[in-house]
């Protein structure tokens, strides 16, 4: 194709950062708008408690994680373009179908499915069956969660292919930080919109509007994107720089028939099991944070969605540092003289000593909600920083024909990391809440042995108080055995990775 003819290279790699950045946005609000909405507006309704919650999220991780390995295979035969659209459009459908799960769940119990989100309410209240209410509610968020799940996996091999097309390596840290950077800006925008959204509108309309954010997503990047040596808007002294490490023995040459890794030989390597346990052992604290910080606001410092707007504002602003992740491994390599794989990997040592300040969490939260909430914020940001590394370290690895692939095992590997993680912290805090909680210093399920293999009444322990009793909740020990976790699984993930691949060395197939 004939290039401007101007000699300064052109920067447009840059604006397709800024679509990624958009989309993983958009993705991260997605995600969030459950676990904004559950525990004010949604529980009451169909009576869940955490465990319920906690089957929802353990769930979708389990699905995201299955969808990964596919969406990785998916995007790598489908190419950048067609396999972002589909991945976004079919999650913005999941999205929307979450707000008519009450609708469902009327229909479903009562025959009365031609009613508004007012009716459906209106409907379910009059139910006596509760258990029947939960069940069928659940099942129909979990369906919901199965259509997002398979849309949203789609998200992060897309990008990473496309961050592959259009980066040299150096600089690959950088633009995934930046792009993934958009997932702590989604956090940061959920909690001062969706609950107040929610309050204004009914969270079914939360739901839909965040939802059709996704299709206009689409028609941004049906315009725009196009590979870098087709673009006209890229001319050939970015292309250049574009193309600065391409090694032809390692990347495919576009003349040639184009094959694929199978998973077969992705196996084969012992840094495809490192970047899967890396992120097995990291990405449920990254879920953990997103998903149950609004919880834990409630049950521990008792908040509710509009009250713990700001200080999960304040969190996830935090987490914004994280675009220091990029820079400090593009500094190893151009001023220490590091090789890609050696500056990231002592990137990453550093941003794992971090989250350690989750141990002190649940103490510190006694002087102030504000302590666990900063500390929160930093492990984020440790996360995000260690995230857009680890997702790098496959790129400078793998060839760009088995990116999305590799990238799509490890997002089945933090998954199930994830489904572990948000199920046992569901069981653990029901478990918690009756058992380590004491009623005028006597154990509760002492005092109330009905409630051994019982749900506790609504309010229970607001009833409690009022009639003068003094209650210490459990909860949050709870609290401070995830925490423990979370903050020793990136020591532990990169000293096994380390052991795994301890040089840097380039799959050549």
């Amino acid at each position: 194709m004939n290039q401007p003819t101007t000699t300064k290279p052109t920067t447009f790699r840059w604006t397709i950062v800024g679509l990624l950045f958009l989309a993983t946005t958009v993705n991260y609000l997605d995600r969030q708008v459950l676990s904004l909405t559950w525990k004010d507006f949604i529980a009451p309704e169909f009576h869940w408690d955490n465990n319920d919650y906690g089957n929802i999220t353990a769930l979708f991780s389990i699905f995201y994680a299955a969808s990964m390995i596919f969406a990785g295979k998916f995007v790598d035969w489908m190419d950048t373009k067609k396999g972002f659209l589909w991945a976004i459009g079919v999650w913005s459908v999941g999205a929307v179908l979450h707000a008519f799960c009450g609708i469902a769940t009327s229909g479903i119990i009562l025959g009365d499915w031609f009613v508004g989100f007012e009716g459906a309410k209106h409907n379910i209240a009059t139910v006596k069956d509760v258990s029947r209410v939960i069940n069928v509610s659940v099942a129909l968020f979990i369906f919901a969660r199965l259509i997002l799940a398979i849309g949203e996996a789609g998200n992060f091999p897309a990008a990473i292919k496309t961050t592959a097309e259009y980066f040299p390596k150096k600089d690959r840290a950088l633009a995934t930080s930046i792009f993934n950077a958009g997932a702590t800006v989604g956090a940061l925008a959920a909690p001062i919109s969706i609950p107040f959204i929610a309050k204004a509108l009914g969270w079914e309309m939360a739901f839909i509007i965040i939802g059709a954010l996704g299709f206009l997503w689409m028609g941004i990047w049906i315009f725009y994107y196009k590979k870098p040596h087709e673009h006209p808007k890229v001319n050939q002294g970015e292309l250049d720089y574009i193309n600065q490490d391409i090694d032809t023995t390692i990347i495919e040459d576009l003349s040639q028939p184009k094959t694929t890794f199978t998973l077969a030989q992705c196996f084969k390597y012992r840094q495809t099991w490192a970047f899967v346990f890396g992120k097995f052992m990291t990405d449920g604290v990254w879920w953990f944070y997103l998903f149950w910080t609004p919880a834990y606001l409630s049950s521990v410092y008792g908040m509710d969605s509009t009250q713990s707007a700001f200080p999960l504002f304040v969190l996830y602003m935090i987490t914004l540092v994280s675009i220091v992740g990029g820079w400090l491994p593009t500094y190893f390599v151009e001023k220490k003289g590091m090789n890609p794989y050696s500056g990231r990997m002592k990137a990453m040592l550093i941003f794992a000593f971090f989250p350690l300040l989750a141990l002190l969490a649940q103490s510190t939260g006694k002087i102030s909600y504000w302590f666990p909430v900063l500390i929160i914020g930093i492990a984020g940001a440790a996360h995000q920083a260690w995230s857009a590394n680890i997702f790098s370290t496959v790129g400078d690895m793998f060839p760009k024909k088995a990116i999305a692939t590799i990238t799509g095992i490890g997002g089945l590997a933090g998954g199930i990391g994830s489904t572990i993680i948000n199920k046992s912290s569901g069981l653990l805090f029901d478990y918690s809440h009756k058992a380590w909680t004491t009623v005028d210093g006597v154990p509760l399920l002492e005092k109330f042995p009905q409630y051994a293999e019982q749900r506790l009444p609504e309010g229970f322990f607001e009833q409690l108080e009022k009639s003068g009793a003094v209650v210490i909740d459990g909860i949050d020990k709870g609290y401070m055995i995830i925490f423990s976790f979370c903050a020793v699984a990136y020591l532990i993930a990169w000293f096994v990775m380390k052991s795994l691949v301890p040089t840097y060395k380039i799959i050549k197939e």
